[in-house]
C-alpha cells in the first residue's frame, strides 16, 4: 500500500486558474499589456508527480497530452530555474498527467510550471516559502507567480503584482469551466484586443467586483472564434450568478450557488454541444 505521506510529498496539483475578470489597460513598450484582474482557482488541475532521477527529465501523460514536448515545457524550465536559484545538484524526474486542455485561459502551462516549484521545494527539502517560489517563478511566465500562490488575488501591472483577497463569498459557489476544445493563440487574442482602456477593477468585496467586472479579452476572442458566443449562451441559459470567458479563452466559467445547479448546468452543456471538455471545481 503507498504511503500517504510519502504521495503528498512526491505529487502535487497544478490548480486551474480563473480570471472571475480581467480589465486591460494599456499596451506597453515590452510587449505585455496592463491589466487588472482577480485571480481565482479550484481545486483541481493537473497532476505534477517526481521521482529521484538523473539531471531534469520529464514524461507526459493523460488526456490532453497529445502534441507536447518533454524538452521545451515549462514544467522542466521551472524546474531548472529553481535548481539554479537554489543551488541544488540533484535530479528530479518528472511526470506531468495532463487534465486540463491545453491553451485555454486556466492556467495551462503555468499552473504546471508553479506546481512545479512547489512540489521540487518539498522534494529537494529547499524551504522557501510560497512568497519566495513567487518571486523565482516572474521570468517563466505573467500567471506563473499567481498560481505559485494558487489563492484568490487580484493581479496587477503584468499580473504579477498580487495582493491577497478574503473569498469566503466565492467559496460558497461551485464553478463549471467549459471548453469547446478549439485552440486559441494568446498572442493572437490579445493583439486583436482594441486599445480602448475601459476602466479600472472596482474595489469591495470579490463577488461584488467580479459581477461589476469584465472580461476585455471577450470581445476579440469572440471575433477569432465565434464558438464561444455559443459557449457563453449555452452557460447564461443556466441562470449562473456569473459566466465570462477565462483569461484570453477559450475555456468559459459559469458560477453557480450550489453543486446541483451546476451539475444540472454540465448536463445541458454536454447535451447541447458535442465534444465539449467539462470540469466542475470548489474554490480554494
Amino acid at each position: 500500500m503507498p504511503d500517504p505521506l510519502l504521495d503528498m510529498v512526491n505529487n502535487e496539483t497544478a490548480y486551474a486558474k480563473i480570471n472571475l475578470a480581467l480589465h486591460v489597460r494599456k499596451r506597453l513598450p515590452n510587449g505585455y499589456h496592463e491589466l487588472e484582474t482577480i485571480f481565482a482557482f479550484l481545486d483541481a488541475g493537473d497532476l505534477i508527480s517526481v521521482q529521484p532521477g538523473d539531471g531534469v527529465t520529464l514524461e507526459i501523460s493523460g488526456p490532453f497530452a497529445e502534441g507536447l514536448s518533454t524538452t521545451d515545457n515549462l514544467v522542466v524550465q521551472a524546474a531548472k530555474r529553481l535548481a539554479e536559484e537554489s543551488n541544488v545538484t540533484r535530479g528530479a524526474h518528472l511526470r506531468l498527467d495532463k487534465r486540463l486542455p491545453v491553451a485555454s485561459g486556466i492556467g495551462g502551462g503555468s499552473a504546471d510550471a508553479a506546481a512545479t516549484l512547489r512540489l521540487l521545494n518539498r522534494f529537494w527539502g529547499l524551504g522557501h516559502d510560497l512568497t519566495e517560489l513567487a518571486e523565482i517563478a516572474k521570468p517563466l511566465g505573467a500567471d506563473v507567480p499567481a498560481c505559485v500562490i494558487s489563492q484568490t488575488c487580484s493581479g496587477k501591472g503584468i499580473g504579477q503584482d498580487l495582493t491577497s483577497i478574503a473569498n469566503d463569498d466565492l467559496r460558497q459557489c461551485t464553478a463549471l469551466l467549459v471548453n469547446p476544445l478549439v485552440p486559441v493563440s494568446t498572442a493572437d487574442i490579445f493583439a486583436a484586443w482594441d486599445g480602448v482602456d475601459r476602466g479600472a477593477l472596482e474595489s469591495g468585496p470579490v463577488m461584488t467586483v467580479a459581477r461589476n467586472g469584465r472580461n476585455d479579452l471577450q470581445k476579440p476572442a469572440i471575433a477569432l472564434v465565434p464558438i464561444l458566443t455559443d459557449v457563453l449562451q449555452m452557460l447564461e441559459e443556466c441562470q449562473p450568478v456569473i459566466a465570462r470567458m477565462s483569461g484570453s479563452g477559450a475555456t468559459c466559467f459559469a458560477l453557480f450557488d450550489t453543486l446541483a445547479e451546476a451539475k444540472n448546468a454540465e448536463s445541458h452543456c454536454l447535451r447541447t454541444m458535442d465534444g465539449a471538455w467539462t470540469m466542475i471545481g470548489s474554490f480554494r
